[in-house]
């Protein structure tokens, strides 16, 4: 079983190659896939209200997890396509975002950036 990006990453791989996928997982196709999945992922969440969201029952939650892997899965797939390091650039993003929301005027408030007093 996995247990980093990289690996994950390489058993990803393994599974597209045994199937002779790679001709399909153009960095488009593989953003269209991406899409599908989040989108059957927000299904789980639509009608629920914000309490409900949040105490998803087993089978819910399960069901609510593998979705989330599929996001995963096709979005570590882009990534390994693309050569982008995926943490690297999830630490570069959350610097930036640290920049557009400092602490002081972000705080517990839900505005965009603009509001925040930030401009990026």
């Amino acid at each position: 079983m996995p247990d980093s990006i990289q690996n994950l990453m390489k058993s990803i791989d393994r599974f597209a190659d045994e199937r002779n996928w790679e001709q399909f997982h153009s960095p488009k196709n593989l953003a269209m896939a991406l899409i599908v999945e989040a989108g059957e992922l927000v299904e789980h969440f639509q009608w629920l209200d914000q309490n409900q969201s949040r105490k998803l029952d087993p089978k819910k939650r399960h069901d609510v997890s593998l979705e989330m892997a599929d996001v995963l899965i096709y979005l570590v797939r882009m990534a390994n396509r693309l050569d982008i390091d995926l943490l690297a650039a999830a630490n570069e993003k959350i610097m930036l975002n640290g920049k557009k929301y400092p602490v002081q005027t972000a705080a517990g408030r839900a505005d965009k950036h603009t509001i925040c007093g930030t401009d990026p």
